[in-house]
């Protein structure tokens, strides 16, 4: 079933994990979308997520078209993610649909969709890979490191992370194989705090500027 609604068309893909939801905010301009960004949501909340909002009201204007993917626990109205073997095989199920936009994908999400997109990206044949908010490790336990999905992607990855997140601080990951990019106070869902010395929309216009280049430049590491 798909449905247009003003600047976006929603769309619903039957998946092996059940049926997965995609909305689509095209790229503006006559020349159409160079890239298509596909964002995933995190295991604690949907694509309402301010940071996916962000992406997907200011990257159309730069020839990129952004497709908000909502996982099939969340179409479902269930309250708890699955493991995330179930996440990956909703993810693989919606990529045939992406993929027929015809442009190259860039695949991403937050937090565990960003997991999900770094899992599996070299066999669905990602352009490139963003992570916002990569859960490095649980919060207060540094050794149970995640980075080990980071640096195996096989594309070019760039992650854009708070400067107070729990689930790791910017200068706690390792890059090389990754660049990435600071958010100044922003915790795991890139909030400021009032007292910050940045306000909420100049942190947003942060990463919205970071991912807006990054996807412009041949996606070279930052």
């Amino acid at each position: 079933m798909t449905t247009t609604e003003k600047d976006r068309t929603v769309e619903t893909v039957g998946t092996d994990a059940g049926p997965a939801r995609i909305t689509w905010f095209p790229a503006g301009g006559a020349a159409g979308a160079r890239l298509v960004l596909a964002l995933g949501h995190g295991a604690g909340g949907g694509i309402e997520a301010r940071d996916l909002r962000a992406l997907a009201a200011a990257l159309p204007a730069h020839g990129v078209t952004v497709v908000l993917v909502e996982q099939p626990w969340r179409v479902a109205g269930k309250k708890l993610a699955p493991a995330p073997k179930t996440l990956d095989t909703g993810w693989r199920g919606v990529w045939p649909a992406l993929a027929a936009a015809g442009a190259p994908v860039v695949a991403g999400g937050r937090s565990a969709g960003a997991r999900v997109a770094c899992r599996t990206a070299a066999e669905l044949g990602a352009r490139a890979v963003l992570a916002l908010a990569f859960p490095l490790h649980p919060p207060g336990k540094p050794e149970k490191s995640r980075e080990d999905e980071l640096t195996g992607t096989g594309v070019p990855t760039l992650v854009v992370q708070g400067g107070n997140d729990p689930f790791g601080r910017p200068a706690e990951f390792s890059p090389g194989t990754y660049g990435i990019v600071e958010v100044p106070y922003g915790d795991h869902g890139f909030a400021v705090p009032k007292k910050a010395g940045t306000t909420q929309e100049e942190a947003l216009g942060t990463l919205t500027a970071a991912v807006a280049g990054w996807l412009s430049t041949g996606l070279a590491p930052v």
